[in-house]
């Protein structure tokens, strides 16, 4: 492959996975298919569901014409091929411009077969026909429940377009690229399975712990689903949700990045090798207290000849240490911020 024939595929293909998967720089530059159909799309506000099954629609459409996209603009990329005749151009790309025209024509087909008799055969619509039942006479019925809770500013919402996580009064919806997901809080209960700490983020300079739950129904005909939320959104989270939550075994919950900082003060603790001081010399630690008994200078003698001294400084007198060992100062609430030894 020739070198502008390899500068447009690489290109290319970075743009393809950046318009499907969707970067902020993305967003930012408003090139996503929310923001470049927005005039056909509508509002999501004034109407949720019909808003997503045209949204859905359109996105299978633009994804499939992704493949024909790259043909032709290799037809400009490389014009000394002469792709823009069918009978000149080599068989590999011959079965390339049937596989991307086929591709094409299949969704079109698809959203053919799902526009019949007012969408009814779309995916959300038969979502919606799984929680028909009195006082809904039918999927349009439930459409207008979900429509309605949707325009409540009380609701919790998180994510971005295409990958939302969305809990009304009576429904637990997550939006993704090509479906949206939901299930009646009166008939699902939720499990939080894993969690996973990142690092890095790029929305937050401090560690971030993402959730992993999954919603099922007792509603057979209601597909369960998996949603991902941060730690800090899940008091929010919980809050607005009136389904049972269920805790997988050892998977531990940080709310507040102080609960964060205390497991990783334990954790680098941990790992930290036994240092024995010298007879006669104890170590003093300055901190910040908050709800820790503390004496007036704000210090608190903790070791003495290798051992633990103190639980807090309001078990110790003045001139004296602990007679017996006691656990350590357990940090709940305190702010470490220097350590220095001192002869006694």
């Amino acid at each position: 492959m020739d070198s502008p024939e390899l500068s447009f595929t690489l290109a290319y293909l970075v743009f393809a996975l950046c318009f499907v998967f969707t970067p902020n720089e993305f967003r930012s530059a408003g090139l996503t298919v929310q923001n470049l159909f927005s005039s056909w799309l509508g509002s999501e506000d004034m109407g949720f569901i019909q808003y997503h099954v045209r949204r859905t629609t359109i996105t299978v459409l633009v994804h499939s014409a992704l493949p024909l996209g790259y043909y032709l603009g290799m037809c400009i990329a490389a014009p000394e091929k002469n792709m823009e005749y069918f009978s000149q151009v080599s068989d590999s790309w011959r079965m390339f411009l049937f596989g991307a025209l086929g591709l094409h024509l299949i969704s079109w087909t698809l959203v053919i077969y799902w526009s019949h008799g007012h969408w009814h055969n779309h995916p959300i619509s038969k979502a919606l026909q799984a929680h028909v039942r009195p006082p809904h006479s039918g999927w349009g019925s439930v459409a207008s429940s979900v429509n309605t809770e949707f325009r409540r500013i009380d609701k919790f919402a998180t994510g971005v377009h295409g990958a939302r996580v969305i809990v009304t009064d009576s429904w637990v919806l997550k939006v993704t690229t090509y479906h949206v997901y939901m299930a009646l809080q009166s008939e699902c209960h939720v499990t939080v399975t894993a969690s996973r700490q990142h690092q890095l983020s790029p929305d937050s300079a401090s560690p971030t712990q993402i959730l992993t739950l999954r919603v099922e129904s007792i509603n057979p005909s209601v597909r369960a689903f998996t949603i991902r939320l941060m730690s800090t959104e899940y008091a929010e989270f919980r809050e607005k949700l009136h389904a049972p939550v269920r805790n997988a075994a050892n998977v531990v919950i940080y709310q507040t990045i102080s609960e964060l900082f205390l497991d990783t003060f334990r954790a680098q603790v941990e790992l930290n090798q036994t240092y024995t001081l010298p007879s006669g010399q104890i170590m003093i630690l300055s901190r910040t207290v908050s709800g820790v008994s503390a004496d007036p200078c704000g210090v608190c003698l903790v070791w003495a000849d290798g051992l633990p001294a103190a639980k807090t400084s309001k078990d110790l007198k003045p001139g004296c240490l602990a007679k017996s060992p006691a656990p350590p100062v357990e940090p709940n609430s305190a702010s470490w911020t220097s350590a220095w030894f001192a002869e006694y």
